[in-house]
């Protein structure tokens, strides 16, 4: 039997393939739904999910506030992407394309809508002036890693860790092609902090806050269950930066909003103030049912 895939000449949809998050995947972009979205009491207003973008963003609103930077207190709301909930009107206004994380900035005249993790942390870090240097070099140095994260994220989850964890079945040459390409990238950024405290350097910026969720998660939480595989131990630079970030208080805090999964004391599913990491995580809601 040949099992071999011959492409057709034009590619139609097929529902139902299978694969994680087929019930919500489609070829289209737009609203699926009508659904506006809440708004809560602070100018800052977060639309997003605990995955590795999203955490980039609470890790960023948790330091601001740490720093003193209180015009950063914010809402976090729930957008549960396996139930679709990114496809609502509300959430499409906010960000056409339909992925987490979204912002709503209601501090401007006109209220500012930021879409893209990346583009988030830097509207941050300009309207706060925190986390992203000012001198010149500094700052390109910071923003080249920033955008390589950007670019090579998608190769490490959409590329390795949907073959390896989420496809309907296992293939060599996919698991193979992105293990490779992730485990370059592990090594391009064990070579940069061999040398550096972070990766921009002796300071802290958001391009650790970008890098950290994704890299950090495969070597200290062992994301999509592969840290064996990719025996992301041996990245010894990689492991010492990733768990000197998460030691940090306000990364902590971070990695718990819009949280979903794990530990119930490490869940805090929606954030409108502060105290609410010390009431209102899932175990304490959980409890006073």
């Amino acid at each position: 039997m040949n099992d071999v895939y011959t492409p057709p000449k034009v590619w139609t949809w097929e529902p139902g393939n299978g694969g994680a998050f087929a019930n919500i995947n489609r070829p289209t972009a737009g609203a699926q739904t009508e659904k506006e979205l809440p708004i809560g009491k602070h100018p800052l207003q977060l639309y997003s999910l605990g995955t590795p973008n999203g955490v980039k963003v609470t890790v960023m609103l948790e330091e601001l506030l740490a720093a003193g930077h209180s015009g950063a207190e914010y809402d976090a709301w729930l957008i549960k992407i396996g139930d679709g909930d990114q496809f609502g009107s509300g959430f499409v206004a906010v960000n056409p394309n339909s992925k987490i994380p979204a912002l709503m900035d209601h501090s401007t005249p006109t209220p500012t809508r930021v879409f893209e993790s990346g583009a988030i942390l830097m509207y941050l870090a300009e309207k706060f002036g925190a986390f992203l240097p000012t001198d010149s070099s500094a700052r390109a140095e910071c923003l080249s890693w920033l955008f390589w994260q950007m670019g090579s994220a998608p190769y490490l989850g959409g590329g390795f860790g949907h073959f390896y964890a989420y496809a309907p079945e296992k293939f060599q040459y996919p698991i193979d092609r992105f293990t490779m390409e992730v485990k370059r990238q592990l090594d391009v950024l064990d070579q940069r902090l061999s040398d550096n405290k972070f990766v921009c350097g002796d300071d802290y910026t958001i391009a650790d806050m970008a890098i950290w969720p994704w890299y950090g998660g495969l070597v200290i939480f062992e994301q999509y269950d592969a840290a064996e595989f990719l025996y992301v131990a041996s990245y010894t630079n990689v492991v010492r930066w990733a768990n000197e970030l998460h030691s940090r208080e306000p990364v902590k805090r971070g990695r718990m909003v819009n949280r979903v999964r794990g530990e119930a004391h490490e869940q805090l599913r929606e954030r409108h103030d502060a105290s609410d990491f010390e009431t209102k995580t899932q175990d304490k809601l959980e409890a006073a049912e």
